[in-house]
């Protein structure tokens, strides 16, 4: 039944169509793309053509959506801030350092919604690799507005919008104050309206 469900899902984000704001990462160029988890299925597809690893817990959940993202082209990376986060964390930057991109949802997997917590942040600055914040507007949805992210599952041929800023941390990695500010702007970047 699994199975069926992620072909069903194949077939719906084919029909999904993107439009893009602002500066797009660059193929070549090894960065971390992070995006609100609940819009991590719009997310994660529409930057399967990087070909990135894409950060997922370990949950039973996290196992379906490895399955999913396997289906699009994209390794996972298994773990998370509640679940082996360092061991991950070191993996995000050794395929950062190998010149990968990674995808990640920085409130993921259990929230708070729209908390950016700092591992992204954290793995940017230590690979010095830049940051894109993309900011995805779903036109057509259904929102499960009783999950605690009010997940956001486009429908088919729905119109999706990305707005993308990028950063890159430029301080004293070693100073506390300033690398928190960093995830401070981040979370607020990633929150603006599009």
């Amino acid at each position: 039944m699994i199975n069926v469900g992620i072909l069903l899902l194949r077939l719906i984000a084919s029909s999904w169509r993107y439009s893009h704001i602002g500066s797009q990462p660059d193929k070549h160029v090894p960065s971390i793309i992070v995006f609100w988890h609940e819009h991590m299925l719009a997310g994660w597809h529409v930057h399967r053509y990087f070909k990135p690893s894409a950060l997922v817990s370990k949950s039973k959940d996290g196992a379906i959506l490895s399955k999913i993202l396997h289906g699009w082209g994209i390794h996972t990376i298994r773990g998370s801030s509640s679940n082996s986060g360092k061991e991950a964390l070191e993996q995000v930057i050794d395929s950062l350092e190998a010149g990968m991109h990674i995808v990640m949802t920085p409130d993921g997997p259990r929230g708070p919604r729209q908390v950016f917590k700092p591992g992204a942040a954290i793995a940017s600055i230590r690979a010095d690799v830049p940051i894109y914040l993309a900011r995805i507007h779903e036109l057509s949805c259904f929102t499960f507005s009783k999950s605690w992210d009010a997940f956001k599952l486009p429908l088919p041929f729905s119109k999706i919008e990305i707005s993308y800023d990028v950063l890159r941390f430029t301080g004293n990695p070693n100073d506390k104050e300033e690398v928190s500010t960093f995830i401070s702007v981040c979370e607020n970047t990633l929150k603006e309206k599009l």
